[in-house]
């Protein structure tokens, strides 16, 4: 697959407000993304920027910028109109939309969010890890996603994600990580379609995919990465980056 990892990111946030830019040890966090998907080595990076600021710190760290609508509503949205300003993009099978707000994502677990495309029926691939404490389980900030899994099988296809603890009963529950390998005609398809009931009542974007009839695989990691939503996410990530 020949693959292009994209992270959309703009200022504008409501709990943690200039969240790209905020310092971690002497590196803005975007700086901290670009660089951990530069590590994963399966293709160019590039940054979909909504801001000026965040186009000169990319480019002041050295990484590959493309401004964007800053009135796009969402990052899926950015991601496309990055791509298609690509140089030859069309040469490009695989769009991997990483999110701007995990600056502890393995390199490892970035590589491995493609391979549920090795199914020809799967439009998009994404990760998911084991949900593990108590309060994982109830947060709504955790998404979580309803999958079966044949036995011994890392790859299963997503039925459902809510923000409640999905499924019901005793079994895993898996806390769904955001990263997004699009085959490149799914995210076109997928962001030509308005917003679906389901995906405006959890407000979960992945859930317009699937009321559509697309197809979702999920590959499992061993730990979701730690994200920064909030100021308290932002000083456990400072903590644990200077240990």
């Amino acid at each position: 697959m020949n693959a292009l990892i994209i992270i959309p990111a703009r200022l504008a946030a409501t709990r943690l407000p200039n969240k790209p830019l905020a310092d971690i040890h002497g590196k803005p966090m975007i700086v901290r993304v670009m660089e951990q998907a530069q590590k994963a080595d399966i293709g160019p990076v590039i940054v979909a920027s909504g801001d000026r600021e965040i186009t000169e710190t990319i480019k002041k760290a050295g990484g590959a910028v493309i401004e964007t609508d800053p009135n796009l509503p969402s990052g899926s949205d950015r991601v496309y109109q990055a791509f298609l300003q690509v140089k030859n993009h069309q040469d490009f099978d695989v769009i991997i939309n990483l999110q701007g707000d995990l600056p502890l994502i393995d390199p490892k677990d970035i590589r491995q969010s493609t391979l549920p495309l090795s199914d020809q029926s799967v439009n998009i691939a994404t990760l998911i890890a084991p949900v593990k404490t108590e309060a994982e389980r109830n947060a709504p900030s955790v998404v979580k996603v309803a999958c079966s899994f044949d036995e011994n099988a890392k790859i299963a296809k997503a039925l459902y994600f809510s923000r409640c603890p999905i499924p019901y009963g005793d079994g895993p529950l898996w806390h769904h990580v955001g990263i997004y390998a699009y085959r490149k005609a799914a995210l076109k398809q997928f962001i030509s379609m308005p917003t679906s009931s389901l995906e405006n009542r959890e407000k979960l974007e992945q859930l317009r995919a699937l009321e559509a009839g697309m197809t979702i695989a999920c590959a499992t990691i061993e730990a979701a990465p730690f994200g920064v939503d909030t100021p308290e996410d932002l000083d456990n990530v400072r903590r644990i980056v200077k240990g």
